[in-house]
């Protein structure tokens, strides 16, 4: 896969980590959090971000974090990744599949059962539902989890906040969705695995 050159990608949420996937392999990131503890690049609430320069980013990248705001509070999220996206622009989004987690909690599964092992521990039905426990439990009340996806969901606040196209796909735990300011060529769906 060729590097990229002078592409910028924003980390929305991202926490402490700068782990992104590897087709953002050469592209410049910036770090967008709300803790100012996790030494991000710009301190800021996701939902203000139409306050940043419009057209800065060629991709934003949203890994375990709009399900952190409530409901009402997702278009405004949504609209600050359109505010900061160049017109050939994408946001990639991954957040937890709601109705995997659901059934399994239906086929007999405890809440309290660990779901999946990630880079920062094992988690929970529980932390999935409520928020991480361990970080909430320390009083990071960022850590809560205020609303939930399925497919059909994530796609109409997508569609809602005009991205032309839309693209998901669910893996054993997380919902990833994929989305364009305007029609992407084959080229960008290849390369991200479309």
């Amino acid at each position: 896969m060729p590097v990229a050159r002078n592409l910028r990608v924003l980390n929305v949420g991202g926490g402490g980590s700068r782990d992104l996937p590897v087709h953002f392999k050469g592209w410049d990131q910036d770090l967008l959090d709300i803790d100012p503890s996790v030494k991000p690049d710009i301190v800021c609430d996701a939902k203000l971000m139409t306050k940043l320069p419009r057209n800065k980013y060629d991709a934003v990248f949203c890994s375990h974090n709009l399900e952190h705001f409530y409901k009402h509070e997702v278009p405004a999220v949504l609209a600050g990744f359109q505010h900061v996206l160049k017109p050939p622009g994408f946001a990639q989004i991954a957040v937890p599949d709601m109705p995997s987690l659901f059934e399994a909690l239906a086929r007999g599964r405890d809440i309290d059962d660990i779901w999946y092992v990630s880079g920062g521990g094992p988690i929970s039905f529980h932390d999935v539902i409520y928020g991480w426990g361990a970080q909430v439990k320390q009083g990071n009340v960022y850590y809560a989890h205020k609303t939930g996806f399925t497919e059909k969901s994530i796609t109409k606040a997508l569609r809602a906040a005009k991205f032309v196209s839309v693209y998901t796909a669910v893996d054993s735990a997380n919902l990833h969705a994929y989305a364009f300011k305007g029609r992407p060529t084959k080229a960008a769906l290849q390369r991200l695995g479309i």
